[in-house]
C-alpha cells in the first residue's frame, strides 16, 4: 500500500495502481494508464481539477479499441501523481509536466484531449507552441467560462477540509454536486477519490495546496484567448448541453477566435461530458480523429519546429479546476 508522506494519507484498499509512471518537471512523478496498440497514434487525456485519470477509463478503452494509443495521466497534486513540495500548481507547471511526459513517451506527436483544467493545459501547450500536437480536443472548457459555475466547482473542492467521517459522507457530497447522475449502489468505487488520514478520516485525493492558490478569471481569459488565436491545428470543442461552466455564448466566443474548429454540443451531458455520456463523447472524438489523425495514416497537421513563447498578460496563473 502506497503512503503519501507529505499528506500522511494512505491509498485505500481497492484503489487501482497506475499502469505506468513517467518523470514530470522538476522532480514530479506523473502516474497514468494506457490503452491500445503501442504503434497507434498517441492521444493524451488530461482530466479536470479534482478528477483523476480514472475519469477517462471508458473513453481510453474506446480509443484503444479504435487503434489509438490512449494515455490518461494524473495531473500533479492529483490521484497517484506526486504533490509539489513548493505548492507549484500553475498552468505552466502542468504544461511542463505534459512536455516531460511526451518526451518520456518517445517524443511522438500527440493528440491532446483535455477536460476543464486539463483543457486549459492543452490549449496553453498548443497556443504557446510547447507541444507539436496533431490535434486538440477541448471538453467543456474555453477561454470564457461562467464565474458562477466555476465557483460551484471551487466550493465543492473546498468542502470538508477536515475530512469526512465515512465513505457515505463522501458519496453524499458527490451526489449533491452531481444530482443528475444515478448514485452508485456500492461505495467501493469511491476508494480512488479519497485517501485515509492517520486520524481515521477520509480526505479528497488532491493536494490542498492546489486549492489555496488565487484564481484570476480575467487574466485566465486573456491568456487563453491569446492562445486560441494562435491555433492552426485541427481542433474540436465538445460542450455539455447542461453545463454551468461553458455556456453557448462562451463556446461561440471560442469558435470566433478559432474559426476552423469543429463543435459538438452533447445535449444531455453536464460539465463532465465524458462521464455523463461516454458513448456520444467517444463517438464524436473518434470520428473527428478519423478525419484528422487517422490510424495507419498521416495526420493532416504537418510537423513543425517548436518555438515556445508566452502569450497573453505577463506572469503565471493557476487555472480554475
Amino acid at each position: 500500500m502506497v503512503t503519501d508522506k507529505l499528506a500522511q494519507r494512505t491509498r485505500l484498499p481497492g484503489t487501482p495502481d497506475p499502469m505506468h509512471t513517467w518523470p514530470g518537471a522538476n522532480g514530479m512523478v506523473i502516474a497514468g494508464d494506457v490503452w491500445g496498440p503501442v504503434d497507434g497514434p498517441l492521444v493524451i487525456l488530461q482530466h479536470g481539477g479534482g478528477q483523476t485519470r480514472h475519469a477517462w477509463k471508458a473513453a481510453g478503452e474506446r480509443l484503444g479499441q479504435a487503434g489509438y494509443r490512449a494515455v490518461a495521466i494524473d495531473a500533479r497534486g492529483h490521484g497517484d501523481s506526486s504533490w509539489s513540495p513548493s505548492g507549484s500548481y500553475e498552468q505552466a507547471d502542468m504544461v511542463a509536466d505534459l512536455v516531460a511526459v511526451v518526451d518520456a513517451l518517445g517524443g511522438h506527436r500527440p493528440v491532446l484531449v483535455g477536460a476543464s483544467m486539463g483543457g486549459g493545459v492543452s490549449l496553453h501547450a498548443c497556443g504557446e507552441d510547447r507541444v507539436d500536437a496533431t490535434a486538440l480536443v477541448l471538453v467543456d472548457i474555453a477561454p470564457r467560462i461562467e464565474p458562477d459555475g466555476a465557483g460551484r466547482i471551487m466550493d465543492f473542492m473546498l468542502q470538508a477540509p477536515d475530512g469526512f467521517d465515512s465513505l457515505q459522507q463522501v458519496a453524499d457530497a458527490i451526489a449533491n454536486y452531481q444530482p443528475h447522475r444515478t448514485r452508485p449502489r456500492k461505495l467501493d468505487g469511491l476508494a480512488k477519490n479519497v485517501r485515509l488520514g492517520d486520524n481515521g478520516r477520509y480526505y479528497w485525493h488532491w493536494d490542498p495546496a492546489f486549492m489555496s492558490r488565487k484564481r484570476e478569471l480575467e487574466k485566465r481569459t486573456a491568456h487563453l484567448e491569446a492562445c486560441a488565436r494562435r491555433l492552426t491545428l485541427p481542433t474540436l470543442l465538445v460542450r455539455g448541453g447542461l453545463s454551468d461552466i461553458l455556456s453557448m455564448e462562451g463556446a461561440q466566443s471560442f469558435l470566433e477566435l478559432c474559426s476552423h474548429a469543429d463543435f459538438v454540443n452533447v445535449t444531455d451531458a453536464a460539465h463532465m461530458v465524458a462521464g455523463d455520456r461516454n458513448d456520444i463523447f467517444s463517438d464524436c472524438v473518434i470520428e473527428f480523429l478519423s478525419r484528422t489523425v487517422p490510424v495507419g495514416g498521416e495526420p493532416t497537421q504537418p510537423p513543425h519546429v517548436l518555438h515556445p513563447h508566452h502569450e497573453g498578460p505577463p506572469g503565471g496563473l493557476t487555472d480554475v479546476p
